[in-house]
């Protein structure tokens, strides 16, 4: 009999912790921790402090909605700081808290490569609502046979197999672009979506004047914008991140060349127009989804984060991470009954999560076999009198 009861104890501590003080009915509940991995300081911040605050909102509803009885929902965010290895001690500290039945994160794709093994292995739930790398769902072989690494990976974002032809045609057909400069910061995330762009743009009809590569955290691009002046390219496409394309386009354009600096996701913040001035007009932007302002069901969300006045930008990926978390506590709603956490609850939220499917509020959350959105929309975004404006939402046949 004490073996029965030890074993039943340690069962529930290694997967939900419970307070038994008696009084009010919280003190009842079973403590869910939803972890997220984003950068919260330097590099991405921006972007990263909107991915916490977005799940952190999913799960103040959640708990104020006693979505799933029995259970109160808490958030452990971990700063990844943008840096792969920090990334993996994190999903490893993150493994460790027995509480923990789901992730969301990391922001960047090189991240998540470090992190994928660690959370397969211990059979835990993670959903990037912003990696966009193909291989990481689809293998390092995607382009000519598609095999699912981890199958504990999910996304809300679509990927750059998408993004860059999307962009690409953008370009060549609609701004009547003929000669791009192609520039990347050398990353997982800006190399691919560099490549996808300049493979799309050729393919369009489009020229490639040159291309070039930069390292995360320079600032003096002196060299580089006289190599785009002399290349005669009517349109600069850069892959990476805003914290060097915001200083890249400032001083392109303070040396002459007034041609538009044009970007993925990853420079698709507010951040990059604050940083840029008036050097940022024009230029453009793809991002994954359509403009969470536009959307009836993110309404609440947005009035909420500025009521809360949360750092970091909503805009960017926190609708795609209130539904990452969602998707996560309507798991854990449907393995958890009454507080009582199965000693296999990582392993079938995993499941649930993989047969989830919801009206979230930035669209429609679906995965398929891969782990990746069926969500393809994509927009196009331009900086029009120093705001990002929405020039153009729809799929792309990367077929």
């Amino acid at each position: 009999m004490t073996s029965v009861l030890t074993t039943g104890a340690l069962t529930l501590t290694a997967c939900g912790s419970r307070d038994d003080n008696k009084g009010s009915d919280s003190s009842k509940k079973t403590t869910v921790v939803i972890g997220v991995d984003a950068p919260l300081t330097g590099a991405n911040s921006a972007t990263g402090l909107g991915i916490q605050y977005g799940v952190q909102i999913a799960v103040d509803d959640a708990n104020k909605k006693n979505t799933v009885p029995g259970v109160t929902f808490k958030v452990k965010a971990l700063d990844d700081k943008a840096v792969p290895a920090t990334g993996q001690q994190n999903a490893t500290a993150l493994v460790g808290n027995k509480d923990v039945l789901g992730v969301v994160g990391p922001l960047n794709s090189g991240v998540a490569t470090s992190m994928q093994q660690v959370f397969a292995t211990a059979n835990l739930v993670e959903i990037s609502p912003s990696n966009t790398a193909p291989e990481l769902t689809q293998g390092k072989n995607w382009q000519t046979s598609k095999s699912r690494p981890y199958k504990s990976y999910f996304r809300t974002a679509t990927t750059d197999a998408l993004q860059g032809g999307f962009a690409a045609d953008y370009a060549y057909n609609t701004l009547k672009k003929k000669k791009v400069y192609v520039v990347d910061d050398k990353q997982t995330y800006g190399a691919g979506l560099a490549k996808l762009f300049t493979a799309g743009f050729k393919k369009a009809g489009g020229k490639v004047v040159g291309t070039d590569h930069v390292n995360t955290g320079d600032k003096d691009f002196s060299t580089l914008v006289t190599k785009i002046k002399n290349s005669g390219a009517d349109l600069l496409y850069y892959g990476g991140q805003y914290d060097e394309s915001q200083i890249l386009t400032k001083q392109l354009k303070d040396a002459g060349a007034k041609i538009p600096l044009f970007g993925g996701d990853g420079m698709f913040s507010d951040t990059y127009i604050k940083t840029a001035g008036k050097a940022a007009e024009g230029d453009l932007s793809t991002s994954v989804g359509v403009p969470v302002t536009t959307l009836p069901a993110a309404k609440d969300f947005i009035a909420t984060y500025k009521a809360k006045k949360y750092p970091g930008d909503y805009g960017t990926y926190g609708g795609y991470s209130y539904d990452a978390a969602t998707a996560i506590i309507k798991a854990v709603g449907n393995v958890v009954k009454d507080g009582k956490v199965p000693s296999d609850a990582r392993a079938k939220i995993v499941g649930e999560v993989q047969k989830g499917k919801f009206d979230g509020i930035a669209g429609p959350v679906a995965f398929d076999e891969f782990g990746d959105t069926t969500n393809k929309q994509l927009t196009v975004y331009q900086v029009t009198k120093g705001e990002w404006k929405a020039v153009k939402s729809g799929t792309y046949d990367a077929s």
